[in-house]
């Protein structure tokens, strides 16, 4: 049986209308054999939890242009909480200050990504991390 394909959500979260890179990143990550939804523009943090549930994810990728990245990505990742969900890969890019990564990554969400990343770079870190922390969808219904 061969190894089954990493799940992602690319969400645009947010009042953001601009959603070129969350398309780009979607095609890469489908170019490299992943699953991928993608939810669309103005997403609410409740909907895209909804759809990453509904849709058995491993990882919701979020791109963040409004600045609104110190709000989103701990509401998306107290609401996968809440749903037991806490095995959800919480990434993403956007325009992001270093230092807010950094208080991001201290709350739980994953690697970000700013602008200048090259798409093999966020497909390579999706693969490492399911390599070492992902579960069959199976085990986590249990």
């Amino acid at each position: 049986m061969s190894e089954r394909k990493i799940r992602v959500l690319v969400a645009k979260p947010g009042l953001d209308g601009h959603d070129r890179g969350a398309k780009v990143i979607a095609a890469a990550l489908r170019d490299a054999g992943m699953e991928v939804i993608y939810t669309g523009l103005h997403q609410t943090p409740e909907m895209v939890v909804n759809a990453a549930i509904q849709e058995d994810v491993d990882v919701v990728a979020m791109s963040i242009l409004s600045g609104a990245h110190m709000t989103l990505f701990p509401r998306v990742k107290a609401l996968l909480d809440a749903e037991g969900a806490d095995h959800i890969l919480i990434t993403g890019g956007g325009i992001i200050p270093e230092e807010d990564m950094a208080a991001l990554e201290g709350q739980g969400i994953g690697r970000l990504f700013g602008p200048g990343t090259t798409t093999g770079a966020a497909v390579e870190y999706i693969r490492e991390w399911f390599a070492e922390h992902g579960r069959d969808r199976e085990l986590v219904a249990q």
